[in-house]
């Protein structure tokens, strides 16, 4: 039976303030708060800050203890790999037991590793076995990080599955605020990471992250959408008289991820290749004509236009599929990131950015969207975690990538490592078309 015909006493409290059928009439991101409630929202933009912080924190607060930038680097690629591998883990076991005990059992976790790490930097320099105490505690806080933002996309997911009119559009307009979020949080997390280190101490940043984590994520956990993504049910987005839940049988084994998972998460791990070299090649660019601490302020802008293109997904053509929205977006990604190599100047070099960002947004929107399609019922949240994972994992590559380029041949050879890893988008975009193409015929 089609949730929408039952009465609202039946419907899991997050969804039954979205009956009234003039609430369809509101504007489209006015009818996030009508879906969600008003909070949610805010709590999921502010919850995830904390993982824009770890990183940036566990680098700062390192170098600062030892006064090395090798150290301090290995550390941050600790969190990145304990996030990568983490964050799967954790999706899967949201999907088997529900998020709420899942993200409260992360948020204790998580505060501990990283009041543990801070611990470890502050007495380094005078303990012989510091870098591997070091090290696990920023791989703890890297594995056990709440995965807010996937976690979040998974709820919408279900809140928007009833079918009826406009479901589609709401999920589009959900995804696209979900990326802006992302947009903004990992801008203003570093930032913030950069004015708490150098205007009060460096370990401040990451105690505040420690905060967050044991306040937000705790808020977020048992904000009253949990109940729409119930444990061992499935939940399909794709299909406009999709059930809230189907439960599956007792006891039998939650659903294999299908083959056409892996493109999504492919095309993640080149989103994060792109964002990671294009950061590490601005790097080398700003440092021949100023300062490298430009780098962050030119990376800066290209997420400004992102996020706003972002925003713009819910406004496009219905009949525009998101196999068509990836392939579009990819292809236009991969010719504007040659005009990375073009610029001398950084007024130049912002005039690309600008340009370079607004086909981001909507592939970032559209491969969120495609794992949703692909996912087995019940596993929704081990995909939108793995999909995560593939930025996080991308992300490191492309660093290490562009940064020996840069170090050997300069900048410009750097800058064709976004222009690949986008060129890899949209093979991926193209074959994931065919893909979904034969699983409708």
């Amino acid at each position: 039976m089609n949730p929408s015909t039952l009465p609202p006493h039946s419907l899991p409290a997050p969804l039954r303030d979205q009956d009234a059928p003039a609430t369809r009439t509101t504007g489209r991101f006015a009818r996030l708060p009508v879906l969600a409630g008003r909070s949610f929202i805010p709590l999921g933009l502010l919850a995830r800050l904390p993982l824009a912080m770890l990183t940036v924190g566990a680098l700062t607060l390192v170098t600062s203890a030892t006064g090395s930038y090798a150290v301090g680097g290995t550390a941050a690629g600790a969190v990145g790999i304990g996030s990568a591998l983490g964050a799967p883990v954790l999706g899967s076991l949201a999907d088997r037991r529900g998020q709420r005990p899942v993200l409260l059992a992360a948020a204790v976790l998580n505060a501990a590793a990283v009041v543990t790490l801070i611990a470890a930097a502050s007495v380094m320099p005078a303990a012989d076995g510091f870098p591997a105490a070091v090290l696990a505690a920023a791989f703890a806080a890297g594995a056990s990080c709440p995965q807010v933002g996937p976690l979040a996309r998974v709820r919408w997911m279900a809140l928007t599955s009833r079918g009826g009119p406009g479901s589609t559009q709401d999920l589009d307009t959900a995804l696209s605020y979900e990326s802006t979020a992302d947009e903004i949080t990992f801008v203003l997390g570093p930032a913030l990471v950069g004015i708490l280190a150098s205007l009060v101490a460096p370990w401040l940043p990451l105690a505040l992250a420690a905060a967050l984590t044991v306040t937000l994520v705790p808020a977020f956990a048992v904000h009253r959408t949990h109940a729409a993504v119930a444990p061992d049910k499935a939940v399909s987005p794709n299909k406009a008289d999709a059930a809230v839940a189907r439960p599956r049988t007792a006891g039998s084994p939650a659903p294999r991820i299908p083959a056409a998972a892996v493109l999504p998460v492919l095309a993640m791990v080149c989103m994060g290749t792109f964002f990671g070299s294009t950061q590490t090649a601005l790097s080398s660019f700003s440092a021949s004509i100023a300062t490298s601490e430009l780098a962050g302020l030119l990376y800066a802008v290209m997420g400004l236009s992102s996020a706003a293109a972002a925003l713009s997904v819910a406004y496009w053509p219905p009949g525009l599929t998101a196999s068509a929205r990836w392939v579009i977006s990819a292809a236009l990604m991969a010719v504007l990131a040659f005009l990375l190599l073009i610029p001398v100047t950084a007024g130049g070099m912002v005039a690309v950015l600008l340009i370079l960002g607004l086909p981001v947004g909507p592939v970032m929107v559209t491969v969120f969207a495609t794992g949703g399609l692909v996912a087995p019922p019940g596993r929704l949240g081990t995909v939108m975690t793995a999909l995560a994972s593939g930025i996080v994992a991308g992300t490191a590559v492309g660093s290490s990538v562009a940064g020996q380029l840069a170090q050997v041949h300069g900048y410009s050879a750097a800058f064709l490592v976004p222009a690949g890893a986008a060129t890899g988008l949209f093979l991926l975009g193209a074959a994931s078309a065919v893909v979904l193409r034969g699983r409708r015929a």
